[in-house]
């Protein structure tokens, strides 16, 4: 993939209509200002139980945002990042119907997993209770197939999404099809999504155990043969995603959204800077996404390995960001919204700074200064507030930050300060030809931190002054020193940042 910012998106969210809306938009207002585009679930449904990420059909385009041809075609002109969604498949996919009508007669019986299948000797009350959980809930839901049988099915996230047997000849062969449809359609690079639970073994967490490492070395092999890029998706302790990333193509850095917060809130530099001093190089660099805010990528390990923040700091990071949010991101996490992962708040990154739009900038220049290609969310992009009406109808907690864009609104927003001077911050990390060279965290202190990067004579550096809070963007060129931006920039009356 080309080390340039991309944007990650739903399409109809975004562009009010499917892809050549999309493309348009693309083409046009946003022309130039992105080198990829991570496209959130294309499938057949895209508005499911799980917004697109329990298709019935993962093969094919759902027919309201257009066809295989209109991906490919938008892939001509920007490089294409797709979910392979590995570990579940809706409960109303042809396969598992077919399960549900014929019971163990169905070719597909093997590819679902039951309780039993996992357990054939039964399980005991610790094998149950040490099974990693996304969630507060044993990852099984009950079941009358059609056949009449009751069965108890693995879920890891709701009961319409089915766990599959990734090693079953039938799963392989489905996961194998969506490979080839990608190939055709050029998709650059795939996001293995929920692949940290892919792997259900007797005695053990069921969650990145040596099995799934080893899955994902196959699956990235066959992709890798067909000139596919794979990024992993997991959300873990530090330790691991620095393991993780020695053994995959790129993974994401869901450590860095809540240690700038961190550094935003608490004029505390300093685990923001240690984490850039060793994160993964070859990192997929986000603020904000469809999901929320992690928080588990900071903390300690269940073994009781110290995060990269306290207990005590990483509380503190979430009530400040339900402070500023005025309290709408509580009404979004948890027990107060459906969907209860343990590991988010959600809230767009804008609310959780308050709508403090300086800050804002700075913690987008500190992700785009950070190692990695930069991802930015179109919610982000558009300098997105929380949805508070659409989390009302569905009452699911990430709605508040999965906005449907207008037409309108999309146009509203482009002309807003905020979303100019972020384009203007992208078009610099794309173009810049030091952020190809190499990477520095300068001796920081408590409330000041500076990241340099360098290559031959080019050079730039980002200084942020947390006190203030205030920012600069200076470098060398072969034409000689400049001043790239400043945050705020004073000089500008009509910028009210």
């Amino acid at each position: 993939m080309k080390n340039q910012v991309q944007l990650i998106t739903y399409i109809d969210r975004l562009s009010g209509g499917g892809f050549d809306a999309l493309n348009r938009l693309l083409a046009g207002p946003l022309s130039g200002v992105f080198g990829g585009a991570h496209l959130l679930p294309f499938f057949t449904p895209i508005d499911g139980a799980d917004a697109g990420f329990d298709p019935t059909d993962h093969t094919e385009v759902d027919t309201r945002l257009g066809t295989w041809k209109d991906v490919q075609a938008l892939g001509g002109t920007i490089e294409l990042v797709a979910d392979l969604i590995v570990n579940h498949i809706s409960s109303s996919s042809p396969q598992f119907l077919d399960f549900s009508k014929k019971g163990p007669a169905s070719q597909y019986a093997g590819m679902f997993l039951t309780l039993d299948r996992v357990f054939p000797q039964g399980a005991r009350e610790s094998d149950l209770l040490g099974i990693y959980r996304p969630r507060p809930s044993l990852p099984f839901s009950p079941v009358t197939l059609s056949s009449g049988e009751r069965k108890l099915l693995w879920t890891t996230f709701n009961p319409e999404q089915v766990d599959i047997d990734v090693r079953h000849s039938q799963a392989e062969a489905y996961l194998d099809s969506i490979l080839r449809k990608f190939q055709a359609a050029g998709i650059k690079m795939i996001r293995l999504d929920a692949v940290g639970y892919a792997i259900k073994k007797p005695g053990t967490s069921c969650f990145m155990i040596p099995e799934t490492f080893e899955f994902i070395a196959d699956l990235t092999g066959k992709a890798r043969t067909l000139g596919i890029e794979v990024l992993v998706e997991i959300h873990s302790h530090y330790l691991k995603q620095i393991d993780i990333a020695r053994r995959v193509d790129r993974v994401y850095d869901f450590a860095l959204p809540p240690l700038v917060l961190h550094a935003l809130f608490q004029n505390d530099s300093r685990p923001l800077a240690h984490w850039l001093s060793i994160s993964p190089r070859n990192a997929v660099t986000v603020l904000d996404t469809h999901d929320g805010i992690g928080v588990i990528d900071v903390g300690a390990d269940a073994d009781g390995t110290p995060g990269l923040l306290s207990p005590e700091e990483i509380d503190n990071l979430v009530e400040t960001i339900h402070q500023r949010s005025r309290g709408q991101s509580q009404k979004a996490t948890g027990a107060a919204a459906s969907n209860l992962d343990l590991y988010q708040v959600n809230c767009t990154f804008l609310d959780a700074l308050g709508g403090r739009e300086a800050e804002y900038l700075i913690a987008r220049a500190l992700q785009f200064f950070a190692p990695g290609i930069p991802q930015v969310y179109y919610v982000g992009l558009l300098g997105g507030t929380n949805d508070m009406d659409l989390l009302a109808r569905t009452g699911v907690g990430r709605d508040i930050n999965r906005h449907y864009y207008s037409v309108a609104e999309i146009e509203t927003a482009l002309r807003q300060p905020l979303v100019q001077k972020q384009m203007e911050l992208i078009r610099l990390r794309n173009t810049h030809p030091a952020f190809e060279g190499d990477f520095q965290v300068e001796a920081p202190t408590e409330n000041r931190i500076a990241i340099r990067w360098e290559s031959g004579k080019h050079c730039i550096r980002l200084h942020v002054d947390l006190s203030v809070p205030s920012a600069s963007i200076t470098g060398t060129s072969p034409n000689g020193d400049i001043r790239y931006m400043t945050i705020p920039d004073a000089e500008d009356p009509s910028n009210p940042l």
